[in-house]
């Protein structure tokens, strides 16, 4: 669904920033502002502030900011859809539905009750295995044996599913039912049309979504039956590659402890919430997928997995690897654990420790080391032939990492194994990518349209930029715009989306003359010529669509990426999405709708972009924005097929850089006149934090300038 802008702005007007934070975060008037300990990273001091004059909240130690629709999609793990719905009940508003037709409103009402139905019934289902177990001797012995009490299998909701066929027939007097087999609590025989419960003689784990509703089950077997494990099946409501066990009751306990430990079973969350680690949370009987490690990191920076050491282990370690790389970005931790293959993380607490389990989290795997191990498998590094295996092995586990400071020293680290160069395995890697792409069936075509959302999601974990060496010289360099003028551009105010969110970031102007003399590399290159220089005759350089066209501001720039390559989006913090959203009309409304429609479909082509903005305020400038792209297209070549989005994401990620530094300057500013008024004491602590976050982020963007 499509929530017009002017409902969310009336939505921010009536809700309370400090009322809905409050909820969640003890907090203390301080100044003008009020101030509590971050719910986003652990702190003894608080520097976690809310503003009730600007609606905005902002934390000056990890940087988390946004509104009260930020706040529960970063706290509760919330989409956009459903914390602006969060908020409108709170608020008494109806969400009302844009650009639906009557037939469409229809089916989403219909497949809303359907899932409001199913819940019902699992709910209903739950309370009765919880009171079995209160009535069951030994299904509470079996609990007892593994040292669980009484009060940590409330909080779970533990139940116990009884031993007959039709136990459930007593719940439900209507046992055929379609909701029973639709929700997975009873099996059907198709032959006989004969119905049967699906859990028997079962510890039951009732798995909760981030709303805390009941959405299916995990049954453990008591005695030597099979399979030891059983879940619920794919339903409306259930989907295991999405889900992750005890992450609703875990909220809490992962802010304060700052990581997440994925574990493999039940019975590992329920017994180390007990032991002192309740931000254990497991995957439900699959490996551990992309969707999982992205749901994980809306609620933390840091996650380690946890496996036994035996072979099976190692294998869900791999493809748990294979989930997580996308998202291993410079400000986020991923490890692996491997224990003893004698012990889990229930029992090696028990033996050993809570502080000897610690330990073992803090020394455990880091990602990079780990993919060095995998992309070592099976090669004999004292042999060409062995190095040559783990150059092969190595590609497609290092072109899956986002551009950052790690994927480079990875790089490095590689090179030294294969014993190359650096510049010369990043060149063998990028031709390797570009014969491959040369010759898959879809590059043969033209490519006249933008690409789908499936064919880019597709080019993300398979792409690589070219070797830099391919093109040494074709680098213009973008004007550079003026830093974030918020009073000269929205003279003292601004309007409409802005005042929304609280005037909390000011466009990013910029200027550009138009006169095309760009500082450049190559003194011999003519942007545009149709004739080229004799020494670069090699091949025509490619046509960039995006990356390469000069905006008018960066705040244009990364409209016209984003639109370009919706995908683009899944890449970006927290506080990226809050940034962008924050900024005046047309951009943050543009960023916001762009939002709720990556939740809502995923990424969309730009062609499909614009049908469904129509009529939107933005949709008209969107439309100038990407019409640029074709500005400095060579004559002939409009059609060529666009560049790696590889290069668009390393762009984006340098401008969002750049707007954050200038955000920085300007709280600096800010502190410091607070600070020489003697109104705010905790002004100068404010500063410094600014200031040394600031300086991080010219480090880490001097040395992507440098690496690129």
């Amino acid at each position: 669904m499509a929530i017009p802008q002017s409902f969310i702005q009336e939505l921010l007007s009536r809700v309370d920033v400090v009322d809905i934070v409050g909820k969640y975060v003890q907090l203390k008037k301080g100044g003008a502002n009020f101030m509590g300990l971050c719910p986003f990273h652990g702190e003894k001091s608080p520097s976690f502030s809310v503003s009730p004059t600007k609606q905005f909240f902002h934390c000056f130690g990890c940087g988390k900011n946004g509104n009260a629709i930020g706040f529960l999609m970063e706290h509760a793990g919330m989409t956009f859809i459903e914390a602006v719905k969060d908020l409108a009940q709170q608020t008494g508003m109806v969400v009302p539905e844009e650009q639906q037709s009557p037939e469409d409103r229809a089916r989403a009402a219909a497949a809303k009750a359907k899932q409001d139905s199913l819940s019902d019934v699992l709910e209903k289902a739950g309370e009765a295995y919880r009171e079995q177990l209160k009535i069951t001797p030994r299904a509470i012995d079996y609990l007892k044996s593994r040292g669980l009490s009484g009060q940590i299998a409330k909080r779970f909701g533990l139940g116990y599913a009884p031993e007959g066929w039709r136990s459930l027939a007593s719940i439900f007097p209507k046992y055929d039912d379609p909701l029973l087999a639709e929700s997975g609590l009873v099996i059907v025989n198709e032959e006989d049309d004969k119905r049967y419960d699906r859990f028997r003689d079962r510890i039951m784990f009732p798995i909760r979504n981030i709303k805390g509703e009941c959405i299916g089950f995990g049954g453990r077997v008591i005695g030597s039956g099979t399979p030891k494990y059983l879940n619920s099946p794919e339903t409306p409501v259930f989907h295991k590659g999405r889900e992750l066990y005890g992450l609703y009751e875990a909220r809490e306990a992962l802010h304060s402890a700052g990581y997440v430990l994925v574990t493999e079973g039940y019975m590992d969350v329920v017994a180390l919430a007990q032991l002192g680690f309740a931000n254990a949370v497991a995957t439900l009987g699959t490996a551990c997928t992309p969707d999982h490690v992205q749901k994980l990191f809306r609620f933390t920076d840091s996650v380690v997995f946890s496996f036994d050491g035996d072979s099976a282990g190692r294998r869900a370690a791999r493809k748990a690897l294979d989930g997580a790389l996308p998202y291993a970005t410079d400000v986020r931790s991923i490890k692996f654990l491997f224990l003893p293959a004698e012990h889990d993380p229930d029992s090696y607490v028990r033996e050993f420790g809570q502080e000897a389990f610690a330990e073992q989290i803090k020394q455990a795997m880091p990602l990079s080391r780990f993919l060095i191990e995998a992309a070592s498998a099976d090669c004999d590094l004292q042999t060409a032939e062995g190095r040559a295996r783990l150059s092969s092995q190595a590609r497609p586990l290092w072109q899956l990492l986002p551009d950052g400071a790690l994927k480079q020293q990875l790089l490095s680290e590689l090179a030294q194994l294969i014993q190359l160069e650096t510049a010369g395995l990043e060149k063998l890697w990028g031709q390797q990518a570009a014969s491959e792409q040369r010759f898959a069936p879809a590059a043969r075509g033209t490519a006249t349209a933008p690409p789908s959302a499936s064919a880019a999601n597709a080019a993300f974990s398979q792409a690589s930029s070219v070797g830099s060496d391919d093109y040494p010289h074709f680098e213009p360099h973008y004007g550079e715009p003026p830093a974030w003028g918020m009073d000269a551009a929205l003279g003292g105010s601004a309007p409409g989306y802005a005042n929304a969110y609280g005037n909390a970031y000011g466009n990013a102007g910029g200027n550009f003359s138009g006169s095309g003399n760009w500082p450049r590399k190559n003194p011999n290159w003519t942007p545009g010529s149709k004739f080229g220089n004799g020494k670069y005759k090699r091949e025509q350089p490619p046509v960039y669509t995006g990356p390469r066209t000069v905006p008018a501001s960066r705040a244009d720039h990364a409209a016209r990426l984003l639109l370009g390559n919706m995908a683009l989006w899944e890449t970006l913090a927290g506080e990226d999405h809050a940034m962008l959203c924050a900024l005046p009309a047309p951009h943050g409304p543009l960023f916001a709708w762009l939002e709720s429609q990556f939740h809502e479909q995923g990424a969309l082509g730009w062609s499909t972009l614009r049908e469904h903005m129509q009529g939107q305020p933005f949709a008209e400038d969107a439309t100038r924005w990407m019409a640029q792209d074709k500005l400095n297209a060579v004559a002939g070549s409009e059609d060529a097929t666009p560049p790696d989005p590889q290069e668009a994401r390393q762009e984006l990620r340098r401008l969002l850089t750049m707007l954050m530094i200038d955000r920085l300057k300007q709280l600096e500013t800010e502190a410091l006149t607070q600070a020489s008024t003697g109104q705010d004491p905790e002004a100068q602590q404010r500063w410094r934090s600014l200031h040394e976050r600031r300086k991080a982020l010219m480090a880490a963007a001097a040395a992507l300038q440098a690496a690129s």
